[in-house]
């Protein structure tokens, strides 16, 4: 089945990117996905399931998705698959010259127990009307729109912000049975990433065969087991480069490489830089 896919965008992750799409057929994410960036999304129409971290989230329209740094995640298909979204990236220069209180205001979303966030009514009305607006303003580029669209994701977050505490948090997917177990093995994976991690070895800990383990798991968290396991080594990788004065074949090994090239191709396909490069980049 052909998806129609209309897109309207603007701008750079690391100062203010905003895009939104309509898709009128399936799709989940197909890249890996983590950044040194806060994300925002917000679902306009459909549904959609959220992996983040370590389980799975339902995400009805209206829904706002608030995604910390360095925080793993990725969209999968729901029961409908045509939906609308929007997505808004940025960094702390955001929020500009303001005040140190007004700065945490605008962070506030980001920093609690819970991603997937259901306004009142009102302000769910309040926010679409906002995003909207923005969304007509990037996609006519009057004079201005920027300072229109940075305005507004201010405006998102200070909102956001005051009405969190009427706001609900929505749980994590109800657990049949094999999601439980799976969410369990993420878990594992995310606690013991520096140590062999091997198919057959945790299917036989979790009493299950590996070729439904490799299957469920990609059908539960939308990535493939041993994707899963690199991109959690390459993400406490950087962190270590960045931190660090650690030599690189130390951080290999720490991050439970067993093999100094692998570490070096995989850490590239996932960042587009070597460790080396990456280390550089970031001091």
């Amino acid at each position: 089945m052909h998806t129609a896919i209309q897109y309207v965008r603007y701008g750079s992750p690391y100062e203010l990117f905003v895009e939104n799409a309509k898709r009128s057929g399936p799709f989940t994410m197909t890249d890996e996905h983590y950044h040194r960036y806060y994300e925002i999304y917000y679902l306009h129409a459909g549904n959609r399931l959220y992996f983040i971290h370590d389980q799975t989230y339902p995400v009805e329209q209206g829904d706002l998705v608030f995604i910390n740094k360095q925080v793993l995640h990725k969209t999968l298909q729901a029961t409908s698959a045509a939906h609308e979204r929007t997505i808004i990236h940025f960094n702390e220069a955001i929020s500009g010259s303001l005040s140190q209180p007004l700065q945490e205001l605008m962070l506030r979303p980001f920093n609690r127990h819970g991603f997937v966030l259901r306004l009142p009514y009102q302000q769910q009305l309040a926010i679409d009307q906002l995003i909207r607006k923005m969304i007509h303003e990037i996609g006519q580029r009057e004079p201005g729109f920027e300072l229109i669209a940075k305005l507004a994701v201010q405006e998102l977050l200070v909102t956001t912000a005051r009405n969190l505490q009427d706001s609900l948090l929505v749980p994590a997917q109800s657990e049949t049975a094999i999601h439980g177990k799976i969410f369990e093995i993420v878990r594992h994976i995310n606690h013991h990433f520096s140590e062999p991690l091997r198919l057959n070895d945790l299917a036989q800990q979790y009493f299950i065969s590996p070729h439904y383990l490799s299957r469920m798991f990609k059908t539960v968290t939308g990535f493939a087991f041993s994707d899963y396991i690199v991109l959690t080594r390459i993400k406490e990788a950087q962190r270590l480069l960045q931190e660090t004065a650690k030599s690189i074949s130390d951080i290999a090994i720490q991050t439970g490489f067993d093999n100094f090239s692998h570490f070096g191709k995989s850490f590239k396909r996932v960042t587009q830089l070597s460790p080396r490069e990456y280390r550089k980049k970031m001091s």
